[in-house]
């Protein structure tokens, strides 16, 4: 087992350092947060990985809920876009699991102006990101357990789109020391997007210099192909307090992504009687230009008969963005 966990690190270690860009991947959308819970701990979730947003977090986690559990989450983005993630799992047997989620990024609608008609056409162009994901868990034994996730990726401007195929690749890791868990996530390792769309037809002279040639061929242009947003996270969470009433859980995840420098989150989450859920934390830090920061969050849960209720919210600072605020139901059954 310990061989595994060892040549998945250096293969992904390996791949990243190859592919290391600044600011060069597409579908960049991949990389923001999901979940209040995890983003009112600071993002540092990969070896928590205990809730339904394990299929965006650490897929290896799913397999060891306990339960079918429904989560949709909404946070009004930066420059006045809509974040929305909503994930299902279902409980196979004790040992393996299987999830569904979609995540969107919607960018809204604006009006088409022109030099001519500059108080516009009457038409509007809009922007969408999506990504739509099959995700799969198994405990391999009683302390390890490995999931992967296969996804669809389309990005659309008014009338081009690219689109793309990636997997995510996810470990958790028991360890003997009470409360103590490792995690570790490969996200986002697929081929690369490539825009197109009847925009991209355009009128072109392929000989100025002659006259009575055909001034207008129709021409499709080509553009470049570019990388998903590649992340390599591994984690650590303990629980440092845990009885019939109380739970304190503090987690740190370092993560060394291709487009930007590697960074650290920091978090942790306190639980009174799995009523009350408070949560605190700091996001990429040691990021190079970094506006995340502080983040906190609180939910309230309750129990109707063996469905199981929970409503989260979370803040985090945004530099010069302001804050960003998220909100979150999840069902468990």
């Amino acid at each position: 087992m310990n061989k595994l966990i060892t040549i998945i690190i250096l293969v992904f270690s390996v791949t990243l350092s190859a592919q290391s860009k600044f600011g060069t991947t597409a579908a960049n959308f991949l990389t923001i947060p999901v979940g209040s819970r995890a983003s009112g701990m600071g993002g540092a979730f990969v070896a928590v990985a205990n809730d339904v947003t394990a299929a965006y977090w650490n897929p290896g986690g799913l397999s060891r809920l306990q339960s079918n559990e429904f989560n949709v989450n909404h946070a009004d983005w930066l420059v006045n876009t809509k974040l929305d993630w909503a994930g299902i799992v279902m409980k196979l047997s004790e040992s393996d699991a299987f999830a569904i989620s979609l995540y969107q990024l919607d960018y809204g609608e604006e009006e088409i102006t022109t030099v001519k008609q500059q108080n516009g056409t009457g038409q509007t162009w809009s922007a969408s990101d999506i990504a739509i994901s099959l995700s799969y868990a198994r405990n391999l034994t009683d302390a390890f357990s490995i999931g992967g996730t296969v996804k669809y990726i389309q990005q659309k401007i008014w009338n081009e789109s690219a689109s793309a195929f990636a997997i995510d690749i996810g470990l958790l890791f028991t360890t003997q020391f009470n409360g103590l868990r490792l995690g570790m996530n490969i996200a986002n390792f697929g081929t690369g997007m490539k825009l197109a769309g009847k925009d991209l037809l355009q009128p072109i002279d392929i000989d100025p210099a002659h006259a009575g040639n055909n001034a207008n061929i129709t021409t499709d242009l080509d553009t470049d192909s570019w990388n998903l947003p590649l992340v390599f996270s591994v984690g650590l969470s303990y629980d440092f307090l845990k009885n019939e009433d109380w739970t304190f859980t503090v987690a740190t995840d370092a993560l060394i992504p291709n487009n930007q420098t590697s960074y650290l989150n920091l978090g942790g989450e306190l639980v009174w009687d799995n009523i009350l859920f408070l949560r605190g934390g700091y996001n990429s830090l040691f990021k190079d230009f970094a506006e995340e920061g502080l983040t906190a969050g609180a939910g309230l849960q309750y129990d109707f008969g063996g469905v199981r209720v929970r409503a989260d919210y979370s803040y985090m600072d945004f530099g010069k963005f302001n804050e960003i605020s998220r909100y979150s139901v999840s069902i468990g059954f």
